[in-house]
C-alpha cells in the first residue's frame, strides 16, 4: 500500500474507526501481559511459534506492517522534564499488573477488521491486546 492511499484523519461513526477518505488506516496493537506468569519451555515454544505463524499470516494478508517483542519492564527507563530538569528513573512509569510486552502496527479497512486481526493474535489468549488508531498527519 502506498503512503498516498492512507487517510489523513480518522472518522468515528457507528461502524467504528475508518479512514477519512474511506481508505485504510493504521492501528497499533499493544501486547499486554502479566510478566509474573510462568510458562513451561513447551508453552513458551508454542506461544513463540503461534505468534510467528500469526505474523506470517498477517504479512501474507497484507495487514501486518511491523512488530516486535519488548524487553522486560525491569529494563525500562522513564524520562520526565520538569522545570527544565531532565529526570531519569529505572523501571516503568505506571505500576500495573499487565505490562506492554510487544507491539504490532497493522493496516486495516476499519476498527472491525483491526479487532478481528487482534482477536487472532496468540497473546489475546494469555493477556490483552489493546488497539489504538495511529494519528495520521
Amino acid at each position: 500500500m502506498c503512503q498516498a492511499d492512507l487517510p489523513t484523519n480518522p472518522v468515528i461513526d457507528s461502524g467504528g474507526v475508518t479512514g477519512a477518505t474511506g481508505g485504510t488506516m493504521q492501528f497499533m496493537l499493544f501486547h499486554c501481559v502479566d510478566e509474573t506468569l510462568e510458562f513451561s519451555p513447551g508453552q513458551e515454544a508454542e506461544i513463540d511459534a503461534s505468534t510467528a505463524a500469526w505474523g506470517e499470516q498477517m504479512t501474507r494478508d497484507g495487514v501486518d506492517l511491523h512488530g516486535a517483542y519488548l524487553r522486560p519492564v525491569r529494563d525500562a527507563t522513564t524520562v520526565h522534564v520538569r522545570g527544565g530538569e531532565v529526570l531519569v528513573a529505572d523501571g516503568p512509569f505506571a505500576e500495573t499488573k499487565e505490562q506492554i510486552g510487544g507491539y504490532d502496527v497493522i493496516e486495516c479497512a476499519d476498527l472491525d477488521q483491526a479487532i478481528a486481526v487482534a482477536s487472532r493474535h496468540p497473546v489475546a489468549r494469555i493477556g490483552t491486546i489493546e488497539i489504538r488508531p495511529l494519528q495520521q498527519p
